[in-house]
């Protein structure tokens, strides 16, 4: 750029942030749990397995894609729990649309027995039966893919858990945020809402306030994805309502959470993004770990997500084609290789995108060799339908 002598050149004006997609709801349905199952599936690979063996096995990018891995990968207890919480709410809203009003966390319990049943777990005397649906029908869903043993506990007690009365209540593992998407894909409910019905998912098997607000700090960056809002603002947005306190029964937001969500956010906008991510400095593996955690727990898994997701936020003045999909694999990359959760915190992480961007930024070859993706979109299919999507 040329100017004039003893003039000074106008700054350039800083990119913004991609416009969101203009999408179906559908689309950001099927994009969501596609996508969840995706991440999940590339990170259960080397779920237990330290930065070191990843390395080791897969070279110094670690793991990048389903080609690495002979035969594929399954999915694990993330994508099953994910599936049958859409199926606790496609029942809830099935009564609702009939003009029948039911308690939408015992339809969500009722739906999370019948999973530890597929699980080798008797269920106690105590637990309802519930007569089998279609969900119930597939036996890729009933195979034992490491589930939690908070979840399994909680539910094997035969107790409901509530707010009021949560199962282990000290526990706030990862296990209920990685189930916790599909409550941020019911529309035309108020934020509020969406914040309640997710936190109190969580106390059917976790009583930790951190794992209730992580829940809902998901669920709530889910719904404002749905309803326009970019990534960051998204983000933002969720952490906003944790600082204002909005979480009922007089909470106060968890000091670990914010913690790792505020850090994400600042880690993510470090100075020369958005732009290209191998010339940004993305946080090594190392890093990831030392500043936001492994993603056992469930601040750390969210706070691993979110800082995955907007860390690889593409260049908004960079070439259009392909950008959904080079994003997606960028940020499952880094969500899958570190020493920790890497199924878990690559499963929200997909969940996030996917919600974003809608099926567009699923990697072609990655669908293919998923794991019944029939099962995965027949759920995105009910949701979509009671929803009027």
């Amino acid at each position: 750029m040329s100017t004039e002598p003893g003039t000074t050149p106008a700054p350039r004006p800083l990119p913004s942030a991609p416009t969101p997609p203009v999408l179906s709801h559908g689309s950001r349905i099927h994009g969501c749990l596609l996508g969840g199952a995706l991440g999940d599936s590339l990170g259960y690979a080397v779920e237990f397995d330290d930065i070191t063996a990843i390395r080791a096995r897969f070279g110094p990018a670690g793991l990048q894609d389903f080609a690495a891995l002979d035969g594929g990968s399954h999915f694990s207890d993330d994508t099953q729990m994910t599936l049958y919480t859409v199926d606790g709410l496609v029942e809830a809203l099935e009564w609702a649309n009939s003009g029948v009003g039911a308690d939408t966390n015992a339809c969500l319990w009722l739906a999370y027995l019948r999973w530890l049943g597929t699980q080798g777990v008797p269920l106690p005397p105590s637990a309802p039966v519930q007569p089998p649906r279609w969900i119930d029908t597939h036996e890729v869903l009933k195979h034992r893919r490491a589930p939690g043993s908070t979840v399994l506990s909680g539910l094997a007690s035969g107790e409901m858990g509530t707010v009021y009365r949560p199962v282990n209540p000290e526990s706030k593992g990862c296990g209920t945020v990685m189930r916790s998407a599909p409550f941020g894909l019911i529309p035309y409910i108020a934020p509020e809402s969406v914040y309640k019905i997710s936190a109190d998912a969580a106390s059917l098997t976790h009583g930790h306030p951190a794992a209730r607000q992580s829940s809902g700090a998901l669920s709530l960056m889910i719904h404002s994805l749905t309803a326009g809002r970019g990534l960051r603002e998204a983000a933002d947005y969720a952490l906003g309502h944790l600082r204002a306190g909005n979480l009922g029964r007089n909470e106060s937001p968890d000091a670990a959470l914010l913690e790792r969500l505020e850090g994400a956010l600042r880690l993510a906008a470090q100075p020369g993004q958005p732009g290209n991510p191998a010339a940004r400095g993305l946080l090594s593996p190392e890093e990831l770990v030392r500043e936001l955690g492994e993603g056992w727990v469930a601040e750390e898994a969210l706070a691993v997500a979110v800082y995955a997701v907007l860390a690889t936020e593409p260049d908004p003045t960079a070439a259009v084609s392909g950008r959904p999909e080079a994003h997606f694999r960028a940020a499952i990359a880094v969500a899958v290789n570190h020493s920790g959760d890497s199924d878990s915190t690559a499963s929200i992480a997909g969940n996030i995108l996917g919600t974003f961007y809608g099926e567009e930024c699923l990697p072609a070859g990655w669908l293919q060799t998923l794991e019944a993706p029939e099962v995965i979109r027949g759920m995105a299919e009910q949701l979509a339908l009671v929803t009027g999507a």
